[in-house]
């Protein structure tokens, strides 16, 4: 049975998409990806225009930038800064390991291994069709592109049906935890833009029980989301992006926790490369959601310690008690 192209998966389209900009190194034309990718073609083919399918793609390489995805623009070689025939890649030198790097024999078996499963199931149908279709146009296609695994992470099952809403424009429905508490309430909700910040997926978009904008985090979302038939003037989404990563922003500016780290370790890693001022006394981490930042400072037990907002410091020290408490519980 085809698949249905308004119901093919965004994050399949992504992927899709990585594989065909990682395939050559000449680069893509807009008007190639739109006709040759899955995903695009297909909903071209139900009767999409180009200027929505257009919308699409930049929204779609604005996901993939977001999360660290290096997607280049080439102009017209004798004028760079005419873009009206502007291909798009994604060099594969970023995805290649330091020479400096060395393996164990046994970490080469492993990863050889690794090589084997992956070679044999990690691009799917729909991305080897359209590796062929972009060959049929003469444009040269570097077959081993296994090996560069897309860095996409869509771990919320959340995320595929809100990004067809917002492609649809309809209005979704969801169960939503606040932070701090315990019961969810019942948001109808249009959905305007995903965006991703510090790691982690949030819608944004209208609250028509709230009568008011807002920013949802995906990972409190506790239902199925349920896309209604309701539909939104699609406009609303121009700009919405930009407004709810310049929203989280002005929060994080607000909320900066000083910690003290231990040097060389995955918490040193992780926090000293969003930390925006340190000195002696510690560094300076800012964040939006205490709730999600405590149960990440918290899985970092000892290498970690929370100086200020005391508030941030009691919901890390809760975790941990709460953790001590349950393998006390298990080893009893």
């Amino acid at each position: 049975m085809p698949t249905d192209p308004i119901r093919s998966a965004p994050e399949e389209r992504l992927v899709n998409l990585v594989v065909a900009l990682l395939a050559t190194e000449q680069g893509l034309t807009k008007d190639t990806i739109l006709s040759s990718v899955s995903g695009y073609r297909e909903q071209g083919a139900a009767g999409a225009s180009k200027d929505a399918l257009e919308k699409m793609f930049e929204r779609d390489k604005d996901s993939l930038r977001s999360l660290g995805v290096p997607i280049e623009t080439i102009g017209d070689y004798a004028d760079p800064d005419d873009l009206r025939e502007a291909r798009y890649r994604i060099p594969t030198a970023e995805y290649s390991l330091p020479v400096d790097i060395d393996f164990t024999p046994a970490e080469i078996a492993v990863l050889n291994l690794a090589s084997g499963v992956w070679g044999e199931s990690s691009m799917s149908a729909s991305a080897r069709s359209g590796l062929r279709k972009i060959q049929a146009l003469g444009i040269e296609v570097d077959a081993p592109i296994i090996g560069y695994a897309p860095r996409i992470s869509l771990r919320e099952p959340s995320f595929s049906p809100l990004q067809r809403a917002i492609e649809q424009g309809r209005v979704v429905e969801f169960d939503y935890v606040k932070g701090g508490s315990d019961a969810a309430h019942r948001r109808r909700v249009q959905p305007w833009a995903l965006v991703e910040y510090e790691g982690r997926w949030h819608v944004y978009g209208f609250d028509l029980l709230q009568d008011a904008e807002r920013t949802f985090l995906l990972t409190r979302i506790s239902s199925d989301v349920v896309v209604t038939r309701t539909s939104f003037d699609l406009s609303l989404r121009e700009g919405a992006g930009d407004k709810a990563i310049a929203g989280l922003e002005a929060v994080a500016r607000r909320q900066r926790a000083l910690v003290q780290v231990e040097p060389g370790t995955e918490a040193a890693v992780r926090l000293n490369r969003r930390a925006v001022a340190a000195d002696d006394t510690g560094c300076r981490v800012p964040y939006v959601d205490a709730q999600i930042f405590a149960d990440e400072l918290a899985s970092y037990g000892p290498e970690v310690r929370v100086i200020e907002p005391v508030e941030l410091a009691d919901l890390v020290v809760a975790r941990l008690r709460r953790a001590r408490d349950l393998h006390a519980e298990a080893a009893g």
